[in-house]
């Protein structure tokens, strides 16, 4: 195949996603800018891995979910392959499970689908020149989920103060009659607490409870 010979004045561009209609709305969009090329579309990962290293576009506009491999690995997988790429994630979804994978895999750029023709050529430009365009929604999700990160980080942060006292308990070694002496309480009252810490913390055993207070933090002072 005889492969179109590059501008060195535009910035190559390689849109994956499998609605052929939204790569058309891409291409549409980009099309107005002179210094733009798009010069390969794929509808799907798959064809994108072999496609992409072939082109080494300078931008890559990548679908987060499609039938198949899903952009967040199909960037994890070409990274490595193109040093030099720029990646962003075109999207219907906000949530921030998504953006922090994206973000891991490699992807520079977030943009949500529904702001392409308003916000694309300026985010490709941006993302071009070394920085991070990411849709103002999205930047209000990533905000409030920082914000929110005591929970997060602290696995242990919903817990009461009698069951982190337990818990603490447990991770010093102490049985639950040890517990229940030590502070006053009845045995059956230190089992229905260290239930509802499994429950809290989203584990079945002893082993998982304290790894998840260790993991987090120092074991604490002894129990009063």
């Amino acid at each position: 195949m005889i492969q179109p010979t590059p501008s060195p004045n535009r910035i190559r561009i390689a849109v994956v996603d499998d609605d052929p209609s939204f790569r058309a709305l891409v291409k549409e969009t980009l099309a107005v800018h002179p210094h733009f090329q798009v010069v390969v579309e794929c509808g799907s990962a798959e064809l994108a891995l072999i496609q992409l290293p072939v082109h080494h576009p300078d931008v890559v506009l990548m679908d987060i979910q499609m039938s198949g491999l899903s952009g967040i690995d199909c960037v994890c997988r070409l990274k490595p392959k193109l040093a030099g790429t720029k990646f962003m994630m075109l999207t219907v979804f906000e949530d921030y499970e998504r953006i922090f994978e994206s973000l891991k895999a490699g992807a520079l750029g977030y943009l949500i689908k529904r702001e392409v023709s308003a916000r694309l050529a300026d985010a490709v430009r941006d993302l071009h020149a070394g920085h991070s365009p990411i849709s103002p929604a999205i930047a209000r999700k990533m905000v409030q989920a920082f914000q929110q990160t005591p929970t997060a980080l602290d696995p242990t942060a919903d817990l009461s103060p009698r069951e982190r006292q337990i818990l603490h308990g447990l991770a010093r070694g102490r049985q639950y009659k040890e517990i229940a002496d030590e502070l006053g309480v009845s045995f059956h009252t230190v089992r229905t607490h260290i239930g509802k810490i499994y429950e809290k913390l989203h584990v079945h055993s002893r082993g998982q409870a304290v790894d998840k207070l260790t993991g987090h933090h120092r074991v604490g002072p002894p129990l009063t």
